[in-house]
């Protein structure tokens, strides 16, 4: 490689010169732009979610449990210098409403879906309750999580109109006269479970898609509109000021981006944004000294085809950026639907197409949607869906696990840009069939850049000497994060892979 090829550094920018590596070998240019006087958002962290399997493999024999708690959370090392785990910066942790000490009468058939509450029928509390969920949380913190979120899918169902978990008819299933003794409940929870577990939680989400219906009985939710949400985070903000918790309460997690931007087609579910946090609206939240300055909602279904899901996503970046202060969260995602034909969420996938297909979804609500967290759905999966990072026997007592390389595309991103990190202004010029694609984090002098190659042709690239990387990690169908130092001028991305290289500064 030329070293005219590459350019010369713009301001405090560095670039990397590519070579494309055909099949009739040939080597074709493509750049890399690194430019550090453009920055964007400030990373909070990387989660997943302890629903529902949590609650059961925590019954497994010590060594499996600890070992997926290792895959999860764990920033230890390997022998060749290989990551043990992803290193999650943030838990999600599943504050159930009760459905399954209800059991069968609970109305969810499948009680893998049913969860657990902290409440007792007489009003009293039993921190015993949730036990395995709690098992996860001390092996999160034990390993480095600093973060922690407890969310509810339905208030307890002491509290709900028809008694159960879901709704009925679509309707909101918690009345106004409820709303306090919803937060006081939440508040008690905050309060044992650091008891408990020595656990804090830095966040409480009480609303999850609001825009459902959730009267099908397939597992714990409850609708609302928006000024039933503003209601509900009006009296827990009062209950929390009151009884000095500190947890701040996250808003939104709608279940598609599009609610937080427009109206949509759901009347007074929709452009949550503006109706939560401009001054003036009239379901305005955004000054209670409670609630997060942050907005929430679900990737789902908005991902395909690249041009749709950008032009979406350049549209919620606008709007939040139109709110002083506002940060933005995908809070929670799996693949799911058909994806335009691009990618079905129905089956397992454990190798890289899924992969592949995960790292452009996290790329893209990065780089577009400027997504300060990015969260996944349920960590652990006992389903033949893409839903799971890990994936495990539908057994409450033992049974096999089977890590896949979701898993390890999303270690790219959760075990090396760490909450504080910014991202930085990345682009490239590519001639791959398939675009590559570049995302770049500075954490001080650190530099981390991510690039995804989803071509079956591997990239050579040399890098300017204003930045030295000096790792490689590597996912692709052989490897699963595999460090390799980078004592040279080039790098070799493989055929369809993720790789994260990291360096510093000069």
């Amino acid at each position: 490689m030329m070293i005219s090829t590459i350019k010369k550094i713009l301001l405090a920018g560095i670039a990397l010169a590519l070579n494309i590596s055909m099949a009739n070998g040939q080597h074709k240019e493509a750049t890399i732009d690194i430019d550090f006087t453009k920055t964007y958002q400030t990373i909070s962290n990387f989660g997943a979610s302890d629903a529902w399997s949590c609650q059961f493999v925590s019954n497994w024999p010590d060594a499996k449990r600890n070992k997926i708690a290792d895959l999860l959370f764990s920033h230890d090392i390997g022998a060749d210098g290989s990551p043990k785990g992803i290193g999650l910066s943030l838990w999600r942790f599943n504050i159930g409403a009760g459905s399954a000490q209800q059991g069968e009468e609970s109305g969810i058939k499948d009680e893998w879906r049913r969860a657990e509450s902290f409440l007792n029928t007489d009003g009293s509390y039993n921190w015993q309750n949730q036990a395995g969920q709690v098992w996860f949380l001390k092996a999160a913190k034990k390993r480095g999580v600093k973060q922690f979120l407890g969310f509810t899918n339905s208030p307890p169902v002491q509290f709900t109109i028809n008694k159960r978990a879901y709704a009925s008819g679509g309707k909101v299933n918690i009345a106004a006269d409820q709303y306090d003794n919803f937060a006081a409940y939440l508040s008690r929870v905050v309060k044992g479970v650091e008891q408990v577990s020595n656990v804090k939680f830095d966040y409480i989400s009480p609303i999850n898609e609001p825009q459902w219906d959730w009267s099908d009985g397939g597992q714990e939710g409850c609708p609302y509109n928006n000024k039933e949400i503003a209601g509900v985070i009006k009296s827990i903000n009062k209950v929390f000021m009151t009884e000095k918790i500190d947890s701040k309460i996250l808003v939104g997690e709608a279940g598609s981006i599009n609610y937080l931007f427009t109206r949509g087609d759901k009347p007074g579910k929709g452009s949550q944004v503006n109706d939560f946090f401009k001054p003036g609206s009239a379901n305005y939240i955004g000054d209670l000294p409670g609630v997060s300055k942050t907005i929430a909602a679900h990737s789902y279904f908005t991902t395909s085809p690249m041009a749709t899901a950008v032009k979406a996503r350049k549209t919620l970046a606008d709007s939040v950026a139109a709110i002083k202060g506002l940060d933005y969260w995908q809070s929670e995602y799996c693949i799911l639907g058909d994806n335009a034909g691009e990618m079905d969420g129905n089956k397992r996938d454990l190798g890289i197409d899924a992969a592949l297909y995960l790292a452009s979804v996290i790329h893209t609500d990065l780089t577009v949607a400027n997504a300060s967290a990015w969260q996944w759905w349920t960590a652990i999966s006992a389903y033949d869906y893409k839903d799971g990072l890990i994936y495990i026997d539908k057994n409450k007592t033992d049974g096999n696990f089977y890590t896949s390389k979701m898993l390890w595309a999303m270690g790219n991103y959760s075990r090396f840009i760490k909450p504080g990190a910014v991202r930085v202004d990345a682009t490239i010029s590519s001639i791959t069939s398939k675009p590559l694609l570049v995302s770049a984090f500075k954490d001080g002098k650190n530099i981390v850049a991510v690039i995804i190659n989803p071509n079956t042709d591997e990239v050579i690239t040399g890098f300017n000497t204003q930045v030295r990387f000096t790792t490689s990690y590597l996912t692709s169908q052989a490897d699963e994060l595999k460090a390799r130092k980078i004592d040279g001028s080039k790098i070799t991305i493989p055929a369809r892979s993720v790789i994260t290289l990291t360096g510093a500064i000069k």
